[in-house]
């Protein structure tokens, strides 16, 4: 999750999704609240760690931490140098997710198919708005946590795609690579916020309309599809602020190779079937171990 979570256009979520965590995670988040404190001074610590799921939430925020700070580096440099071939081997792990999210709805009528279109739509409004760059204040850095961990636990929303339609992702890239505490620190408490209000709302979705909610979740990933799609062009315009806007328009293979350069089709697909077959097998391991549990 925490490798996904630094890649724009890839959401924690997904990857959550995939290794079948997901509503734990939510029930987890939702344990850690004012009622946590009351079960910590009344039946102990060990009462209030059984309450908040503690060995699961540091088990997995140490990995998110771990992966995020050890991936920063490697992935801005494979991005920078090999960026069809990440964005081939993401696509395939979103077609896989798709595939995987879908088949855990057991009626999937005509309400959940128009839920699924909303998703997309959704997503790939998101996705082709202008991208622009606020300034990185102290206030501005704690609201862009607040709506980047909303979108992290967000199957097919990417926080870090929000984070870079805000233009708030390099300034966060830069302060994991180079350990800046105080930005770091604002970004953090700018999640811990979010998370805490948005992951309540999501499990009372999943609880009360848990169909009509993967439908929409599964139409967030079939949108994220367009977000890391390989073959690109990005145009960089100056509005009348003298702020820098981007824009992102996609081309088949064929006209990448003519407009940009080589499009290394081949290997962006193999990549792509790398990453669909590794979803498909997390997903028949996961099966095997809850079978057996």
């Amino acid at each position: 999750m925490g490798a996904a979570d630094v890649v724009p256009g890839v959401s924690g979520g997904t990857i959550a999704f995939i290794s079948g965590i997901y509503e734990q995670l939510l029930q987890a988040i939702q344990a850690v609240n004012p009622g946590a404190l009351k079960v910590l001074f009344r039946q102990g610590f060990a009462a209030f760690w059984l309450h908040i799921h503690g060995t699961f939430l540091a088990v997995l925020v140490s990995g998110i931490l771990l992966s995020a700070i050890s991936f920063a580096r490697l992935l801005s440099y494979v991005l920078a140098h090999f960026p069809l071939l990440v964005w081939g081997f993401f696509f395939g792990l979103i077609v896989g997710s798709v595939i995987y999210v879908w088949r855990q709805i057991p009626v999937r009528g005509l309400p959940c198919w128009l839920l699924l279109v909303l998703g997309a739509g959704i997503v790939l409004t998101t996705a082709f708005a202008s991208q622009v760059q606020i300034q990185p204040t102290p206030l501005n850095i704690f609201g862009a946590g607040m709506l980047a961990i909303c979108a992290m636990i967000l199957p097919g929303i990417s926080g870090s795609f929000i984070l870079l339609l805000l233009g708030m992702y390099p300034v966060i890239l830069d302060a994991v690579a180079e350990t800046e505490l105080s930005t770091l620190a604002i970004f953090v408490g700018g999640c811990v916020t979010g998370l805490l209000l948005f992951s309540r709302f999501l499990s009372w979705l999943l609880t009360r309309f848990h169909n009509f909610t993967l439908a929409t979740l599964t139409g967030f990933l079939v949108g994220s599809l367009a977000v890391v799609w390989p073959w690109k062009r990005l145009e960089l315009t100056t509005d009348e602020a003298t702020h820098t806007v981007t824009s992102t328009h996609l081309l088949l293979p064929s006209s990448y190779a003519q407009t940009i350069g080589d499009s290394q089709w081949l290997a962006v697909l193999g990549l792509m079937t790398v990453g669909l077959l590794l979803v498909l097998v997390l997903e028949y391991a996961g099966g095997e171990r809850r079978a057996r549990l």
